[in-house]
């Protein structure tokens, strides 16, 4: 049986991604075949830099031919970039190029394992989209997505992602929190096997306003006794400064929050790099590794190349 390949686009040219690829390829052996969307120069120069010695062997596009792959090469799509060791206009519009050549090839070939590279979101998305996962559903005009950080042991989900906190409570409603919901409960029974036990948060500390409209009680609880009905397996909602506790928190596969730091933090303090990001609600796979370009370590060899582990074995045995 052939594995389809995993597409994966090395991201911000001036990050810590090339290290952590080479050292992925070091200790994986996976049977999926990897075919890198990055520029040549670039990475020959990132393989001098870290001794890295594997034979590269450039694929074409229009005549792909993804069933004949093995790693024994770095299979490489070139897209030009001249080297600059800085974020740029220019490094955007390779990332951008990277990406289409990504997205086309998904849709040509039908392909649906997909990793990028960390991007400097700020930079990269000039302030159109709240982040990635926004910007990849909309390039496959997916409305309903979510950002699930997966562990095995135990993962997270925000309602809502890369928003200003100021506008979060404006933003959440019972639609999205059943969207979301229903986004982690399909994506558990196809690619884990399993109903997911699913404790929702509540917005406010220990689930309490002193405002006349509470979140918890015109949103969050009727949200929660719809999907109940709907026989989804759902609790809550929790308090966000205990749901984390030893004893809480080995109750449930996934906690969804309802802002992005109240999950995020906890979960990387929990398993600091491992875990990935996925996008839910997309026609295939996409992963990233859960941090970003961290521009100050590039070169210094001390990144830790677990998350993109991770995701490179989560798609290969997925």
């Amino acid at each position: 049986m052939k594995f389809k390949p995993i597409l994966i686009v090395a991201g911000e040219p001036n990050s810590v991604f090339f290290e952590i690829f080479f050292k992925s390829l070091k200790k994986l052996k996976i049977k999926s075949p990897i075919i890198l969307i990055a520029s040549e120069k670039l990475l020959k120069l990132e393989m001098q830099k870290f001794n890295f010695k594997k034979k590269i062997k450039l694929l074409d596009i229009k005549n792909l031919q993804y069933r004949k792959l093995d790693n024994k090469f770095i299979n490489l799509i070139n897209i030009k970039y001249k080297n600059l060791n800085k974020i740029s206009l220019r490094s955007n519009i390779y990332i951008y190029e990277c990406f289409e050549t990504a997205f086309n090839i998904i849709k040509h070939y039908n392909l649906n394992k997909f990793i990028n590279g960390p991007v400097n979101k700020n930079k990269f998305l000039d302030k159109k989209f709240l982040g990635m996962t926004e910007y990849i559903s909309h390039k496959f005009k997916i409305k309903k997505n979510a950002m699930l950080i997966y562990n095995k042991g135990l993962s997270v989900c925000p309602v809502t992602t890369h928003l200003p906190l100021k506008k979060v409570a404006k933003k959440i409603n019972k639609e999205l929190i059943i969207e979301k919901t229903k986004l982690i409960d399909n994506f558990y029974k196809k690619k884990i096997k399993k109903r997911p036990r699913i404790a929702i948060l509540g917005l406010n500390p220990h689930c309490e306003s002193v405002d006349i409209f509470n979140e918890e009680e015109k949103i969050i609880k009727p949200a929660i006794n719809i999907l109940r009905k709907k026989r989804y397996q759902v609790s809550g909602p929790y308090s966000a400064d205990t749901i984390f506790l030893k004893q809480n928190r080995f109750k449930y596969d996934v906690i969804l929050g309802m802002y992005h730091d109240q999950v995020l933090t906890p979960l990387k303090s929990l398993f600091e790099y491992n875990a990935i990001n996925i996008t839910l609600g997309l026609p295939f796979t996409r992963i990233s590794p859960d941090h970003g370009p961290n521009e100050k370590m590039k070169g210094k060899n001390i990144s830790n190349p677990l998350s993109l582990i991770k995701a490179i074995s989560f798609l290969d045995k997925n």
